[in-house]
């Protein structure tokens, strides 16, 4: 085996392993480079294509999810809900969410995850579309709105786990950054898309045409990839194919216990749980700190802006991401350059909203804090793949799993925070406090060398044969 060593713009050697008439995947060097089997990763064409396709179906996630908080007030009206139902139907969303992350991920690994995706797609839309009709049935419209959105929740969880295990098993590591994060400006585009033009249909045709719309949408949007994509062929998932598995995920017990005791990988679940953590507190209370401090301010101001914003700046730090991997950098370095500028530098603009500041400031403020937070999509949730690609849908769900819960813990500590200190100061403290707990966490301990592969089949670089 002859092993040439490039050194390059990192503190570490980069590693290129190549043996005669041995796959790769059978080298096992941690931190190697690995050229999988031909046919393995997509093209760069193909990649292209993809890239669009998942950054269309994001987006209508997106809007299938937000759907239900757009129309809740017209529907709180039409079936006199009060504040605490209204609050139970959008709540139990999250609860869905939080239960199918680890076995999306896992299946993913196992069988693909564009699979999981247009079949997650399909069902998710389905629900979407029927939820009107759910609500006329029921005598009781609270318990079956209740039920659709924790099944809305159970259906979208394994969303984002799939995308993990797919980009780690197509894509090359120098070109995964644009991909998740132009799949992951999605989230923001759909976000835009179902605010601006959902808004306008509830006003002129009434909120069931909201769910209609987005949820046919999402179905088309499934079968269209799987017959044009996937040319139709057979059925998605088979039970032999969940049996027997690829050459993802062939990871036992002991080895997730070896996985999950590496520090690196610890730290990539404490910092993917303090970004979500914070992310969903400011999502949740960004709205009613501009109504409550700048009571006259436009609406449509406040909540397009920070996400018009959101969307460039995560494009641009994929490329950035990409660029810099592509010259020779160190991938771990660049990770954590890429998790600095998400929760180190947009700390900043979370602390100067902690004083007083006119209505301009504090919208350049958050949307510097939001479009600076995007930059997690080539730090943490690509190191993932890093460490683990074999099982990166899993691990991912883990990681996401954490988030959720932790999200909506510190949502509700943020509101008694706010009630019990009168100032919304204390919230962004608490944000940034989190986030800087997360960052030293992930400048500390993160590396970007394969941890799930077995240390005996490790070769030590200064052997040749």
């Amino acid at each position: 085996m002859a092993v040439i060593q490039k050194h390059g713009k990192s503190s570490g050697s980069d590693l290129f392993c190549h043996k005669e008439n041995l796959p790769p995947d059978k080298i096992g060097v941690p931190g190697c480079h690995k050229k999988r089997p031909e046919g393995h990763n997509w093209s760069r064409p193909v990649a292209r294509v993809w890239t669009a396709v998942l950054l269309l179906g994001t987006c209508l996630l997106y809007c299938a999810r937000v759907a239900m908080p757009i129309c809740a007030v017209s529907m709180a009206e039409k079936f006199h809900w009060t504040k605490k139902e209204s609050g139970m139907v959008l709540g139990s969303f999250f609860w869905g969410y939080c239960f199918t992350q680890v076995f999306g991920g896992y299946v993913s690994d196992r069988v693909g995850g564009e699979k999981v995706l247009l079949l997650s797609a399909a069902a998710w839309g389905s629900m979407t579309a029927f939820t009107p009709i759910l609500a006329r049935l029921c005598s009781q419209p609270i318990f079956s709105m209740t039920l659709a959105r924790f099944l809305m929740g159970l259906l979208q969880g394994v969303h984002y786990p799939s995308l993990a295990s797919l980009c780690s098993q197509k894509v090359v590591e120098s070109e995964r950054g644009f991909l998740m994060s132009t799949v992951g400006s999605g989230s923001y585009l759909g976000t835009l898309v179902i605010g601006g033009v959902g808004s306008l249909m509830l006003d002129v045709y009434g909120w069931e045409s909201v769910f209609f719309v987005s949820g046919l949408l999402s179905v088309t949007w499934a079968y269209c990839v799987w017959k044009y994509l996937l040319k139709g062929e057979g059925p998605l998932i088979t039970l032999e194919s969940l049996g027997n598995g690829g050459t993802q995920s062939k990871i036992n017990k002991r080895h997730w216990g070896r996985l999950l005791k590496q520090p690196a990988v610890c730290a990539v679940i404490v910092t993917h749980l303090c970004t979500a953590s914070t992310f969903f507190t400011l999502l949740s209370w960004l709205p009613t700190f501009f109504k409550d401090t700048f009571p006259d301010a436009k609406g449509w101001v406040f909540n397009v802006i920070p996400w018009l914003v959101a969307i460039p700046s995560s494009l641009f730090s994929g490329c950035l991401s990409d660029h810099l991997i592509s010259q020779g950098f160190d991938t771990a370095s660049v990770r954590k350059l890429m998790q600095f500028f998400s929760m180190g530098v947009s700390s900043v603009f979370t602390v100067l909203l902690c004083g007083n500041t006119t209505f301009p400031w504090a919208v350049a403020f958050v949307s510097a804090t939001m479009g600076l937070t995007t930059f997690s999509h080539s730090g943490v949730s690509l190191n993932v793949q890093d460490l683990a690609p074999s099982c990166a849908g899993a691990l991912f769900g883990v990681m996401n799993t954490c988030g959720a819960f932790s999200g909506v813990l510190m949502v509700y500590f943020s509101g008694y925070l706010i009630e019990a200190t009168g100032s919304w100061g204390s919230m962004f403290a608490l944000i940034t406090t989190v986030n800087l707990m997360g960052l030293f966490t992930f400048l500390a301990f993160a590396e970007a060398r394969r941890f799930d592969i077995d240390s005996s089949r490790v070769r030590h670089n200064s052997i040749h044969i």
